[in-house]
């Protein structure tokens, strides 16, 4: 994911002033070299990088700090602070209103994914209850309407756009217009890309924008387009008022520093991520949640809500029922399957537990993994109702593979597999047996129900490897545990 080589030099600087045995003047600057040094590889504006530099200097004054100050915590804790800061103008976006009709404004540089952005946030808001309609006002681009038409049949959403007329203002106008009049209460409009030279196009936008009166008006842009971005965005913002910024392809492997450069020249806040071409790959913006997974520190709290969102609210209840008595089941194992899937790519997902960082699953190993989950899943719709709710592994003969292996048009080696991984799983569950899981966004009682070592036997090695160990196991269930540290590591005390 672009940053993730970003976090991964951050996360590898912290380390090593943490391994220090004495944390001086010495130590402090070749830690923030080490992060001046990936955030302008990065791509991000120099003069960002220095003032960072500077303000950091300026908090963590190492002959000011008594004896008793943990320095690393002070100087871990500036890093986190002064990249939320250049992530976060300090001021929210426009926020649109059930009932009440918003007209949103699109706007970009060519081959931003404008035109896919624009339909993923209306079926975004579609999901959430809206009732969004898509205007195309992009007529220099051939084939703008014919994508915008395919994508919103494609997600059920209304739309309008013209093959005949030529002027965009008069397209986005009546387009307003006729939603308006369907009560339609999330009116977007996609308009043309154009880039800072193209004054004729900037008039354009100025018009549309004058003509439709938008509530807000979102930059879209591509997270590869490097140093440019600064100067890009901010030509966008003397011409309209540009409220918000969405950041596209952050699925990819470029360099993404230029999306931070972006947030600072508007001004405006980052509302949504583009991270894959999928409808659903779009997840919503959160400054301390995302420093937090780009520094390898995890999201504990999204990632508790995640599984909160994906398990419905009458089965939660049950499934924390056998959670706590350790039984598992096939039938268990595929609903959890399931859930793994809606909650969207697993190096996402991973991303939010501290000590994993995005680096650690590349790109074609997610695809792998979804591919196999999916494969078992196959495997297990060929099971009768007996072999799904039996704990017994010695209930499933060579007769029954093979009838599974036919039934699903797979090979019988892959069954033994999938029932391998179904142990493995068994294993791990039962030794949840006792474990109580909090209510949603309650981490303090999710650490008094755990201990280091109840965590330590469920954890996968890699992964207690990563966090530090046992030592490292524990400092966390302390951070977890104290609202204060909380709030600092995870953004979740605002």
């Amino acid at each position: 994911m672009v940053l993730a080589e970003l976090g991964g030099s951050i996360s590898r600087a912290l380390q090593q002033m943490s391994n220090a045995t004495v944390i001086d003047e010495k130590v402090l600057n070749d830690c923030l070299n080490v992060i001046t040094r990936a955030l302008l590889q990065s791509d991000v504006q120099f003069k960002l990088v220095r003032d960072m530099q500077t303000n950091i200097k300026t908090i963590v004054n190492l002959d000011d700090l008594a004896a008793g100050h943990n320095k690393r915590k002070i100087i871990q804790q500036a890093v986190f602070n002064e990249l939320c800061k250049i992530l976060d103008p300090g001021k929210p976006s426009f926020t649109p209103k059930k009932g009440k009709p918003s007209v949103i404004m699109f706007v970009g540089l060519q081959g931003s994914g404008k035109t896919t952005t624009c339909t993923k946030y209306a079926y975004y808001h579609q999901k959430k209850g809206w009732k969004p309609a898509l205007v195309c006002a992009d007529t220099f681009r051939a084939g703008a309407f014919d994508q915008l038409k395919q994508n919103a049949t494609k997600a059920k959403i209304p739309f309008y756009g013209s093959y005949m007329e030529s002027d965009p203002v008069k397209i986005a106008v009546e387009g307003v217009e006729r939603f308006k009049e369907e009560n339609c209460d999330l009116i977007i409009v996609d308009t043309s890309g154009r880039h800072k030279q193209e004054a004729a196009l900037f008039e354009e936008m100025r018009q549309v924008s004058e003509a439709t009166k938008p509530d807000l008006i979102i930059f879209v842009m591509d997270s590869s387009i490097g140093q440019a971005a600064f100067d890009q965005a901010l030509a966008f913002k003397q011409s309209v008022a540009v409220g918000a910024v969405i950041i596209t392809k952050m699925d990819g492997h470029a360099k993404g520093g230029g999306a931070l450069s972006a947030v600072a020249a508007t001004k405006s806040p980052v509302i949504f991520i583009g991270t894959g071409e999928h409808m659903d790959e779009f997840e919503v913006f959160d400054v301390k949640p995302f420093v937090s997974r780009l520094l390898g520190m995890g999201d504990l709290s999204g990632f508790m809500d995640k599984i909160h969102e994906v398990v419905p609210m009458d089965q939660q209840p049950e499934l924390l029922q056998k959670l706590s008595e350790g039984n598992f089941t096939l039938r268990i194992m595929y609903e959890q399957f399931q859930n793994l899937l809606k909650m969207g790519p697993i190096s996402q997902v991973f991303s939010m537990l501290p000590g994993f960082s995005s680096e650690l699953m590349p790109k074609g190993r997610e695809k792998e993994s979804q591919a196999k989950i999916k494969r078992y899943m196959t495997m297990m719709d060929s099971m009768t109702n007996e072999e799904l709710d039996s704990s017994n592994p010695k209930l499933m003969n060579e007769s029954r593979m093979m009838r599974i292996a036919r039934g699903s048009g797979r090979l019988v080696r892959e069954v033994v597999e999938m029932l391998e991984e179904y142990k493995r799983l068994a294993k791990i569950w039962s030794k949840m047996k006792g474990l109580k899981i909090p209510k949603k966004g309650d981490m303090s009682a999710l650490s008094r129900n755990m201990n280091a070592q109840h965590m330590g036997k469920v954890l996968p090695p890699q992964m207690l490897k990563q966090i530090g160990g046992m030592g490292g196991l524990q400092n966390l269930m302390k951070q977890m545990g104290s609202a204060k540290d909380m709030m600092g590591m995870f953004g979740a005390g605002d």
